[in-house]
């Protein structure tokens, strides 16, 4: 079962009925029993990092989230709830993020060649972590994604962590 982690905000009823087209079996839920006991989770998120931090903290779902995690079991955070995985985004005025990965959510610069914010087709580059000849890692959920496959993009945010080897797949957006 794949808990959808329901904090008030985000897409959830998107998310939930895109897992339910390929035969997923989904609970959408604000119980941190249920998340602990899933095979899998999702943290959707569409909104502002401090609201979502907010009503994370309200819900005592940050405490479930890490908990969860440590277990080792796969954790998907989608757009804010990717965003609400590291220590810190440029968006917040006033919370910290759950330091999970750590790292910080950054603004795109404005640019006249590059608009804010950036949507559209971009191609994903999927990275891989190899010894010798042989590949050692590579993000379970990329799997069946072609590198270079087109993806589409719609955030004025991106990623910065501090350890690199999290990374599982890039875009070029002016950097």
């Amino acid at each position: 079962m794949i808990a959808i982690i329901d904090y008030g905000m985000g897409n959830i009823h998107s998310v939930n009925k895109a897992l339910e087209l390929f035969g997923a079996k989904t609970l959408v839920t604000n119980n941190p029993k249920d998340i602990q006991s899933a095979e899998k989770a999702v943290l959707p998120g569409v909104g502002a990092f401090d609201d979502a931090v907010l009503e994370l903290e309200k819900q005592g779902l940050i405490n479930a989230i890490k908990e969860y995690l440590k277990s080792k079991k796969p954790l998907l955070g989608i757009c804010l709830g990717m965003q609400l995985l590291f220590e810190e985004s440029q968006e917040a005025f006033k919370t910290k993020g759950l330091g999970v990965l750590k790292g910080k959510v950054k603004r795109f610069e404005e640019k006249k060649v590059l608009k804010i914010p950036h949507m559209g087709w971009n191609q994903l580059k999927k990275v891989t972590r190899s010894q010798g000849h042989k590949v050692i890692s590579q993000c379970p959920l990329l799997t069946d994604i072609p590198d270079s496959a087109y993806v589409y993009f719609c955030h004025s945010y991106y990623p910065e962590p501090k350890d690199k080897n999290v990374i599982a797949a890039t875009t070029d957006y002016g950097l």
